[in-house]
């Protein structure tokens, strides 16, 4: 019963926003690549761009699609909810004009494969920044 009791409070507090994913894009720390503009990430994050500002191939990587921080993360980016994203992608793989950024199967695939990837460009949360990586955009609060 204290478990329920725990898994609902924790539920509304994320209802009522007391529990907000906060993402910042992140690259590998040992690349060359250097602070980015919100149209940057928003341009390699939707398959405009697939080289950085360097000239240097952009790998971005999502985070899984049931996620709160992937919601958050697009939200804060483009304004769209994920299922405006999912329409957005549907549409260019149709075309065949573009491919969406990399799934990660989870939080901590993202963390593996953007450590191993000098052109990989993620979003995170703030609280998962450590040494292996270099903030790149942070979205005002």
């Amino acid at each position: 019963m204290k478990s329920r009791l725990l898994t609902l409070f924790i539920l509304l507090l994320a209802l009522c926003g007391g529990v907000s994913a906060e993402p910042v894009v992140v690259v590998n720390a040992a690349s060359s690549i250097g602070p980015l503009s919100h149209d940057d990430v928003i341009n390699i994050f939707l398959g405009r761009y697939r080289r950085l500002p360097s000239g240097a191939a952009a790998m971005p990587i999502d985070q899984p699609e049931s996620g709160a921080l992937r919601a958050e993360f697009y939200r804060k980016l483009v304004n769209k909810d994920l299922n405006e994203i999912n329409a957005y992608w549907s549409r260019l793989i149709f075309s065949g004009r573009t491919s969406p950024p990399l799934q990660a199967g989870n939080a901590a695939e993202v963390l593996s494969l953007l450590s191993g990837h000098a052109g990989g460009i993620a979003y995170i949360e703030r609280s998962q920044i450590d040494k292996r990586f270099r903030v790149v955009l942070e979205f005002s609060r």
